[in-house]
């Protein structure tokens, strides 16, 4: 298994756990306030994590599916597949005073990089 390390997000609002030697994106080129992105050092992976906003007419893993999907279209995805939605338990979450509910979704879009050909 690949050594990894605890890495802050969002200014230290929360964490993940990377792999060692993951590039910061915004170490190289400009990244949107919402997200944080690294990729992997010798493959072709990257990892987005995007804050979205609420979206009130979906709920539950429909909305984790719905932002998700959303993205892909946006970004103009040739492929979108969703691996697995599950709940989160509340009691494990920093912010559980201020959310009802709360997703994971891992999943996988084909997406041309900058500067790329879809």
């Amino acid at each position: 298994m690949e050594p990894t390390t605890d890495c802050p997000l969002f200014g230290g609002a929360f964490s993940a756990i990377l792999p060692m030697g993951a590039i910061d994106v915004s170490d190289l080129r400009p990244v949107p306030d919402n997200q944080e992105v690294f990729c992997h050092p010798v493959t072709d992976q990257s990892l987005i994590v995007e804050l979205l906003e609420l979206q009130a007419h979906v709920r539950g893993e429909a909305a984790a599916r719905y932002h998700f999907e959303d993205v892909g279209g946006v970004q103009g995805a040739r492929a979108v597949h969703v691996e697995s939605v599950q709940p989160l338990s509340l009691e494990n979450l920093a912010l559980r005073g201020c959310c009802q509910e709360a997703w994971v979704l891992s999943g996988k879009q084909q997406i041309a990089k900058e500067n790329q050909q879809p």
